[in-house]
This record gives C-alpha cells, structure tokens and sequence, in this order.
C-alpha cells in the first residue's frame, strides 16, 4: 500500500507551477496550484502515533452551542449511546456545563446540529432506591422527576470520562454508568452502591429529544425482563416523522441475575406493578412512558447490571436481533476494545511528527479528525422504505455545511467508507428522484442551500474515477444521479433537488418568482451554490468525455455573474464596489444592504429558514456570500477590481467582523489570499482564526459543531480543499510533517 505525504510549505519537495483557473481561462497565481503528492512504499514517518484515540479529546464543544456527541460510537456508527441532560442546548444529548441533571442514557444522538433537538431515543435510568419506604409505586419516572446531577470534580466539571467507543459518568446518586457500542447496538453497565436492596432499571421508550412521540407500542417479558417498544417521532428539521424501535435485556455482571422480582409498565411518574402492555395503561396522544424493573441484588459483593440495547427502525424484533448478533456475550471489556481498535485503525491513517508542537495542537488535530467520521451514519439493513442490496447512510446534517471540506477529507484517508456514502446517496436518487441533502432518521430534512450532494458526488469521481469499479460505485448511475439535480424539478425544492426551471430559464433564481414546488427565499445563495453544483457536474461530464454536457455546465457555473450588482457599495464604505444582490424576473436588481446577516446589520437579521425571508441569503450577509466563487475566484478578482482590491476587500471582512467562525459560507475566506498571490496572508488568517476560535476546551467551538471537524483539521494540516477538483490551497501547517495513508492506491485488487 501507499502512503500520500504531504511536506511542510518550505520542504524543497514540493512543486509549485502556474495554474490555470479551473473555470476560467485566466491565469492564477502560483500560489493556488495544488502540491504534488509524494508517495512511499513504507511509513515516512521515523516514528508513528500508535494509539491515537488516546489523543482525542470527546469534551470538546460540549457547551457554547457546539453540541457535540461526546458518548460511544463506532467510525460512521448509527448507534450512538451516551448521556442526556436537562440543558436546553442538549441537542447531543450532553451538556458539559456541570448545572445541568442528567436524564437519561439514549441509545441515538446526531453530533453539532441546530434545529430543534434530534434523535435522543430510548433512556435508560437506574435507580438505587425509590421515595420514603423504597417501594416499586414510589419510584419517579417521568423524565422531569427522576433527573440527578453528576458528581463533580475538583476542577468544577462533571465526573465524566470519554474515549472513542466508551463513556462513563458517576452520578450524584452513587451510581456508575459505563456505555459502550457496536454499530446498531449498545451496551450500559450500571454499578449501583454498596447496600442497594432494590436496584432497579428504568426503560423509556418515548421521550425523545423533542418530547415528540405518537403511537407507542411496548411489551415486556416478565419472565427475562426483556422489554421492547418502539414509536414515532418527529424529524427535527423537516416537516416529516419516522418510527424506531428499541429491544433491552439484561444481564448480572458476574452473578445470576434472575428474573426481576417486580416488573411494570410506566406512565408518567405511574408505575403500574404486574403490567407488561401499555394496553394496560390509560395512555394519551402524547405520554411518556415503559417499563420498570426491580432486580434482586448480587449477595456476594457489588451489584453490576448489564443491559444490552438493540435499535431499529424496522421493528422491535429486528432491534433484538440486531443486539444478539453484535453483543452475543455482553462482554463490556471486548466491545469497548473492538471500538477503540476500530478507531485507532482509521485514526492512525493520519500521522504526524510532534517535535516542538503544542501538545493541545495535537489534540485538536485528532480529536477534529474523529469528529468527521460520526456522520454520516450507517444504517445500512435499517431503511424501511424500500429494500436494496446497496449501502444506506444518513444522518446527513446537512450536506450544505458538508460538501465543503468533509469529504475533501475523507478522500485523503478513507476512500472505502467515502465510496459506500456515495452508493449508498446513488441508492437514494434512485428511489426518491433526487439525491439527499439534509436527512435524519430516514426522514427528509429542509433544505439549506442548492443541490449541495453534487458537489460530493463530483469530490469523489474527480479524485477515485479510475478506482471506482474497484470501490464498487457505478459512474453511470453516478452521472445519472447528477443530471437528476441539475435537470428535474421536484415536486418541493426544500427538501431535495432544485428550482430548476427558472434558473434554465434565467440563469439565476429571481426575487419575484412565486411557483408551487417550494418557498421563495434564499435566491441569491441558491443562485451562487446553483452555479458550483453545475460547475461539479461539468467537471465529472469532462472526464467521462461527454464534451457537449461539459460545456453546458461549464457556462451554467458562470451563472453566478448574473447577480453581480457592479453598483452596490457597503454603506459608510464606497472603496468596496459591487456585490452579490438579489434580482427581478425582468433582470432589474433588487437590494440587500450588504451588513445583513452579519454582526453589523442595524436590524439584526438572522437570516435563517424563514419563508417570509425575502433578502436573499441564508445564514450569511452579502458581503461573505459575494466571495463564494471556488470554480472561478480569478474572475471574481476581475469583478472587484484586482488583486489589490481583492486582497483589501478580504481584509474589511476581517477587520470589520463579516467573517463569521460559525457558519459555513466564511470557511474559504482565510485561504482567498493565495488568488491575489499573497498565500502568506492566508497563513495569518487561518491561524488567527485557529487561535481565536477553536480549543480543546468545553467552549472550543465557536457555534454548532457541523462541519467545524474537517475545517479545523484541514487549517492545521496547512490545507484547503477546493471540492470536486484535485486543487489543495498549501498554507503552513502546525506540524514538521504530516501524512496520510490511503488504503486505495496500490490496492485495486
């Protein structure tokens, strides 16, 4: 196999020569050519991280809004098993500010969403005695009475400890929890204090993340005290819901633990002894409730009891199944040893020298790394909408934060898992019309930006065409996927596809077009994200030699001119002329104070889904947006007057505060320098930003984790990808030598 190795700026092995624009046909400075790639048969590394999951810090982001999943899982697991809290930014499920109760232990979480809260399915609980006299009535199951806090440590942070594939918490309660996983299962050990005569297991089958659930069913086995239920819940960025399904039993750890000696279903803080069917409770539209269980203690020495959580969204007998094939011995010692090895392999691709480097950079880097291999999830053998051999992934959140730097990563390191997202995305058109874009729990989610799943489609092929029968992705049903987005319109463009037929008819998305298939909002950002969506597609028609539709979406990439307003200035600034404005049907322009969105808008707009938006932008002012050209900036710094121009432009949107850390639309912007060819003042950028907003703290992140993984790890690597081509921006990076191995080259067969 061989290694991909990529030196340091000054290593004299890197070569640098002029490029051409892959847009445009004018020249761009040296400076944004991508380096060549040295390969090696062996390590280039005298040494090698071995055990790098002891580098990944999961705490970081945990509070601030980052929302990051801290819990167990597997590379791209769909079982993510870890701790809820009564934070109202529990959006992962955790919350690392210590004032927060836990609440329960969830077998489902997604990692740095906004939106409502996700997922957050089937609690677990343990309690170690219940009210006054400790009775099976007493105890308080509702989600709201039964919370306790953790323990803290003398640092005034939780008593919580994370690795990749394991969590654990002790409870101000006296309890132990411990959580491991495989990819549809979960296993939670609960060690309860000396001296528990009753410990008892609390399981939750319907208080998801959104206290959203309808039609429960449940049925427990008093016999085993096996207990499975299921439900459904609402999408949390969508109009859709979905059904999921939940199977628990348990087990003694080191002794017999028997059959439970008092079993009952639960509704609300009502236990009902000798119950084991919700039919047997008088339950409403929206109810929590399930089960409850006393078992007898361990008599010779401390109480431990396992519980093994199979998941589904097929049926309760297929999250049983799915629970007894992954953890057939309950063994918590080899599960979690199996998810570490897992993550130590993938992890262990990317290897880095360490001399005279910030130990915490190191941490950054790894656990930035780690986190841009949660998601998207396999689901594969758990999508109830049709049956297919093919790969099934989801948990796409969103592909708009994504396309950008996410899977540019994965392509350097793992081309396997990449090439199975994209089958599995090709499977979706192919039964849905469209390709995903925003997804959770098999339901469709809205739609943030364009048809932002062609530009990971064109990543791929651009960079593995010639290994894709060998990873098992068809280019023509690749291709077809593509022309599906950029040649049908959906019956709803807000959840896949796009507003096709204008922007054939006009060229860009108008301010006063009102069609049934979707909102009128987001047009100048559709329009320009429009625009590089066809720019990936002309890039793969290109190498498959379809001339005529290379140059057909060649001239539709150049669309984005077509909301160049020449005449617009920011007010209080006339030195910045000309910006990105919203548009007439009749091609007479509208107007967008540039400030909007941004931290000096006087009217503080967000900017956010809203179908009364009628600005034109989402997420981002007209002054970050105005910037977003990737397939052809050398034409976008003839717009602007320049290079000079260009370069004092970029530093009015540092200067002034437009550039925002925590959305998206900014990510590019440090690295624009290098098309002025002052790749230097990129160095600076980049590093002021690594600097100013990210850490291995609780609060390192800025704002919603998203994409914020790949977009650290690339700056620190001294990289920046320009998706759907083999061009690398080359900055310096943090460390004397960086590689990354890639399973695919020297490995066709």
């Amino acid at each position: 196999m061989l290694r991909l190795l990529f030196l340091p700026l000054w290593a004299t092995r890197i070569v640098f020569g002029a490029s051409t624009n892959v847009q445009s046909s004018e020249s761009v400075a040296p400076s944004s050519v991508s380096p060549s790639i040295i390969t090696s048969a062996g390590s280039p590394l005298a040494t090698s991280i071995q055990d790098p999951a002891s580098l990944v810090n999961l705490f970081i982001g945990t509070r601030n809004g980052g929302h990051t999943f801290p819990g167990a899982t597997l590379p791209h697991g769909m079982v993510k098993v870890g701790m809820d809290t009564n934070s109202p930014g529990n959006h992962a499920g955790y919350d690392g500010d210590p004032q927060f109760n836990a609440t329960g232990f969830s077998q489902l979480h997604d990692d740095g969403t906004g939106g409502a809260v996700p997922l957050s399915l089937f609690k677990l609980w343990a309690f170690k005695s219940c009210g006054q006299f400790d009775t099976f009535e007493e105890c308080p199951t509702s989600i709201a009475s039964r919370n306790a806090p953790r323990k803290n440590l003398s640092t005034g942070l939780p008593d919580d400890f994370a690795e990749p594939g394991y969590f654990s918490s002790n409870l101000s309660t006296g309890i132990r929890v411990e959580l491991t996983a495989t990819r549809r299962a979960a296993l939670h050990k609960y060690t309860f204090p000396a001296g528990t005569r009753n410990p008892r297991m609390v399981v939750d089958i319907t208080n998801d993340g959104q206290q959203s659930s309808t039609d429960p069913i449940m049925e427990l086995d008093s016999e085993t005290g096996k207990v499975a239920g299921g439900a459904s819940f609402a999408a949390s960025f969508g109009p859709d819901r979905f059904r999921a399904f939940s199977c628990v039993d348990f087990q003694g750890d080191g002794f017999d633990l028997g059959q439970p000696k008092e079993f009952g279903a639960w509704l609300g803080n009502f236990p009902v002894k000798q119950s084991t069917n919700i039919n047997q409770l008088y339950f409403g539209f929206r109810d929590e409730l399930g089960a409850l269980l006393t078992f007898t203690p361990n008599g010779n020495g401390t109480t431990s009891i396992l519980a093994r959580v199979g998941v589904s969204f097929i049926s309760p007998d297929q999250a049983c199944a799915n629970a007894e094939e992954e953890i057939p011995d309950f063994n918590l010692d080899r599960v979690r040893s199996s998810a570490r090895a897992q993550w130590n392999e993938l992890l262990g691709r990317i290897q880095v020298k360490t001399d005279n480097v910030d130990p915490e950079i190191v941490s950054l880097l790894y656990s930035s790394a780690y986190r841009t291999h949660i998601s998207p999830a396999d689901y594969t053998g758990e999508n109830p909408k049709w049956n297919s051999t093919e790969p099934y992934y989801d948990s796409f959140y969103c592909n708009w934060d994504t396309y950008r730097t996410l899977y540019s990563w994965m392509a350097l390191h793992d081309p396997d898992d990449f090439a199975r997202i994209i089958r599995g995305m090709i499977n979706i058109q192919q039964h849905e019309g469209w390709l995903p874009e925003c997804r959770g729990a098999t339901a469709q989610h809205f739609i943030q930006g364009g048809s932002n799943g062609d530009p990971i489609l064109g990543e791929f092929f651009v960079k593995f065409h010639e290994h894709a029968a060998a990873l098992n992705v068809s280019s023509s049903a690749l291709y077809t996927a593509l022309l599906a987005d950029a040649e049908k319109q959906p019956p709803n463009w807000d959840l896949q596809g796009r507003q096709v037929n204008i922007w054939k008819k006009l060229g860009y998305i108008p301010s006063d077009v009102w069609e049934v298939g979707g909102t009128n909002t987001k047009q100048v950002s559709r329009t320009l994200e429009y625009a590089f969506d066809d720019f990936a597609i002309s890039q793969v028609a290109k190498i498959l030699g379809k001339k005529q539709d290379g140059a057909k979406y060649s001239k539709r990439a150049g669309n984005f001119i077509n909301v160049w307003n020449p005449n617009t200035t920011v007010p209080g600034n006339d030195s910045i002329v000309g910006m990105m404005q919203p548009r007439f049907a009749d091609g007479t322009f509208n107007f967008t104070d540039p400030r909007h969105c941004s931290v000096n808008d006087p009217t503080q707009a967000t900017c956010f889904l809203n179908a009364a938006n009628k600005d034109g932008f989402y997420e981002g002012s007209p002054i970050v947006y105005t910037q977003y050209v990737l397939q052809d900036t050398a034409k976008l710094i003839q717009l602007q007057g320049g290079n000079q121009k260009f370069i004092d432009r970029l530093n009015f949107i540092f200067e002034q505060n437009y550039f925002d850390s925590t959305d998206e639309p900014s990510q590019q912007i440090p690295f624009m320098y290098h098309y002025a060819n002052r790749p230097g003042l990129s160095t600076q950028r980049s590093r002021q930003v690594i600097a100013q907003f990210y850490n291995t703290s609780t609060n390192g992140l800025p704002g919603n984790d998203g994409a914020m993984g790949s977009f650290v790890a690339f700056y620190l690597a001294g990289l920046y990808p320009l998706p759907a081509t083999r061009q690398f921006l080359l900055s310096s990076p943090y460390f004397p030598q960086i590689s990354f191995f890639n399973p695919i080259f020297g490995c066709e067969d």
